[in-house]
């Protein structure tokens, strides 16, 4: 009997605005797609093991009134962090794209503990420029545990924020990260090799380049780049000049994410 397609869970708030571009990516990587306020998740939060995948769009939760993703981080460590460690014990990934980036760092389930650090050891702070980017960058794979990007090894994505500088708490952090295999993505120059910090590869001065990074278990990945903005190939402003058709790069993310559910014992598909 052919296994059901994975269920994801879009979870937005107020602020939310790449939702619907969320869902059509994970439509197209082969799952099935729901849209759900977090205030429904807080009166039943049960309902979360009735996905198999999460994922926390972009946008301007709470429009960023106290720091970007501060108060949606909130909600989630306050009210839900039991059934999100039971969604990712029973091997279930999460995402957060940008505004979700800053949500899962601010919740302290990214990077999660490191160097004898728990909760909130790493930030996304204004970026270096001190302006909003709003742009397409290179970023490079770096293999390690992130299931959200194995076998990636470029990727052209665009880019939407001002506050995006990725920045450990310590050296010890820092080195953890690359230690544990944690860093996913990096900014990177046409040519694949690293950005070196420098603009306008590196848009907004993280450290080591970092764009994307995982957790321990390699389940919950978090970048600032927007791979549901790159699931057709036409959505890349070059495309006419390049000759190129078919899928757009980010589709390879959300491919990867439901290939794993199919495959992970516990997903409960």
């Amino acid at each position: 009997m052919p296994r059901m397609a994975p269920t994801t869970l879009i979870l937005r708030t107020a602020g939310t605005n790449c939702d619907r571009e969320t869902a059509h990516a994970f439509e197209l990587a082969g799952a099935r797609a729901q849209m759900l306020h977090v205030n429904r998740l807080l009166e039943r939060p049960g309902v979360l093991s009735e996905y198999q995948i999460l994922a926390i769009p972009g946008g301007f939760s709470y429009g960023d009134d106290i720091a970007a993703g501060r108060i949606f981080a909130s909600q989630l460590r306050h009210h839900l962090a039991e059934p999100l460690e039971r969604f990712i014990a029973a091997g279930k990934p999460i995402i957060g794209i940008c505004n979700g980036f800053q949500v899962l760092v601010q919740s302290g389930l990214l990077p999660g503990e490191l160097a004898g650090r728990a909760g909130r050891n790493c930030t996304l702070a204004l970026n270096a420029c001190g302006r909003f980017v709003d742009r397409w960058v290179h970023l490079a794979g770096r293999g390690g545990r992130c299931i959200w990007t194995a076998g990636i090894e470029a990727l052209e994505l665009p880019i939407a924020h001002g506050e995006g500088r990725f920045v450990p708490a310590d050296e010890a952090v820092r080195l953890a990260l690359w230690d544990n295999g944690q860093v996913a993505l990096i900014y990177a120059r046409a040519d694949g090799s690293a950005a070196g910090g420098a603009e306008p590869d590196n848009p907004n001065g993280s450290v080591d380049d970092i764009a994307g990074i995982c957790d321990g278990t390699g389940l919950v990945f978090g970048l600032m780049p927007h791979p549901e903005r790159h699931v057709d190939a036409t959505q890349h402003p070059a495309w006419t000049r390049r000759g190129t058709g078919g899928e757009g790069g980010g589709l390879a993310v959300f491919r990867n994410a439901v290939a794993h559910v199919l495959q992970a014992v516990g997903a409960g598909v």
